[in-house]
């Protein structure tokens, strides 16, 4: 007898997609684990001394897989949040209050080690850059979009007020990662493009893609984790919660 097909939608009610996140954390917890160990061990220790910055250098394996994922997690935040407005998709909503976390600690560290490259590389913790400038601002969206939908008691208008809000916002993005072209800035440009090869060594492109992956399983992790307890929070009336925190109880 052959087994149903896998709907496009079967993981989209929450009893289904708490036990699919539950089943895949610790698998996310050791990637991040491995590819986080690897890619600082390549980019501290491997990667050659660079010729005009030295050491201080070594920050943009942290720093710039950080403006990454600062970037992208909004966007993806932004793109839960609307499909939760739109459809109605509890799930999506839920999800895009796991993100918003995740997504601001990414945008708080990559500003953080911005300072700490700036200052032996300009001579100053901060100067009002277009990218920093823009970065500080996504970082500013993603705080207020976790005061406004917890400051609304009624969970359906604060997830369409915070969606309306992660879906303005995101016209930021794309301002940020166009900044270096736009305007004249401190930064330099992309070394890393589509386009083109990038003009760095392989050593430093590895180091700086296993931290981008590293942080990427780290953002699953985490935010598996965290829409875990948003599920039985919102589901905590639903039998199948009833019946899961049953189980948990200890006989």
């Amino acid at each position: 007898m052959n087994s149903p097909p896998l709907r496009l939608f079967t993981f989209a009610a929450p009893s289904r997609f708490y036990q699919l996140m539950g089943w895949s954390i610790p698998w996310f917890w050791a990637l991040t684990a491995a590819l986080t160990a690897a890619g600082l061990y390549v980019g501290f220790f491997v990667a050659p001394v660079d010729a005009t910055q030295g050491n201080a250098y070594r920050i943009i394996f942290v720093h710039v897989p950080a403006s990454w994922m600062s970037m992208v997690l909004y966007l993806v935040m932004a793109f839960w949040a609307g499909i939760g407005w739109a459809f109605n998709a509890r799930m999506a909503s839920m999800l895009a209050r796991a993100i918003a976390p995740t997504g601001a600690l990414f945008t708080f560290l990559a500003l953080w080690t911005g300072a700490l490259w700036g200052k032996p590389t300009w001579g100053a913790w901060w100067v009002w850059d277009a990218r920093i400038t823009t970065e500080l601002i996504l970082l500013f969206l993603y705080l207020g979009y976790i005061a406004l939908v917890n400051a609304i008691d009624d969970v359906r208008r604060a997830d369409q007020a915070g969606a309306l809000l992660a879906l303005v916002g995101s016209i930021n993005v794309p301002i940020i990662y166009f900044s270096v072209k736009w305007w004249n800035t401190l930064h330099q440009g992309a070394s890393i493009s589509i386009t083109k090869a990038p003009s760095m060594a392989h050593t430093m492109l590895l180091g700086m893609l296993l931290m981008a992956l590293a942080f990427w399983a780290y953002s699953f992790a985490v935010v598996f984790t965290r829409a875990r307890a948003v599920v039985i929070e919102r589901e905590s009336r639903t039998a199948w919660v009833a019946e899961l925190l049953q189980r948990r109880m200890p006989s």
